[in-house]
């Protein structure tokens, strides 16, 4: 067997209609299918970026406002998952615009050599790491995953 790509995340999340908001309207995702809508909405919702490359790359479903929240610190399971929103640092500059407009408030920014990236957190503390890659990289040079992690100006 080989994977040949990653091809969607399912989310558990507290308050569907806080959720939907912040993936449609705040970072830009395409509903497909929105649970909050309708006399007998479903507690899910299912979001394509706007490329449309598959039947959906993000579900939501609502598990309740007295869900146990992420554990703070060091933990098993998941760190961040990546989104990459453009090809420039003007992109991520724009970005950037976006999440402050919004009152998102941004964790961290790093260069990675081969990325630029801000960190956020969902409505629900999932860490989201919103990056560009950097132009002109040889994606084939293994020095890469050994670069210095530094700090991002924009």
């Amino acid at each position: 067997m080989q994977v040949k790509e990653l091809g969607h995340l399912v989310l558990y999340v507290r308050d569907l209609a806080t959720s939907v908001h912040f993936y449609r309207d705040v970072l830009g995702w395409r509903p497909i299918l929105d649970g909050t809508l309708g006399p007998n909405p479903m507690p899910v919702a299912a979001f394509n970026a706007p490329g449309g490359r598959t039947h959906h790359e993000l579900l939501l479903i609502e598990v309740g406002r007295d869900a146990a929240a992420l554990p703070p610190g060091r933990r098993v399971g998941m760190y961040h998952f990546g989104l990459k929103v453009g090809t420039s640092d003007d992109e991520l500059r724009e970005a950037l615009a976006t999440l402050r407009a919004n009152d998102v408030t941004v964790l961290g920014a790093s260069d990675h050599g081969m990325t630029h990236s801000l960190y956020i957190a969902d409505p629900d503390g999932n860490e989201i790491e919103l990056y560009i890659d950097v132009p002109g990289v040889d994606w084939d040079d293994p020095a890469l995953m050994a670069m210095e992690i530094k700090p991002l100006r924009l």
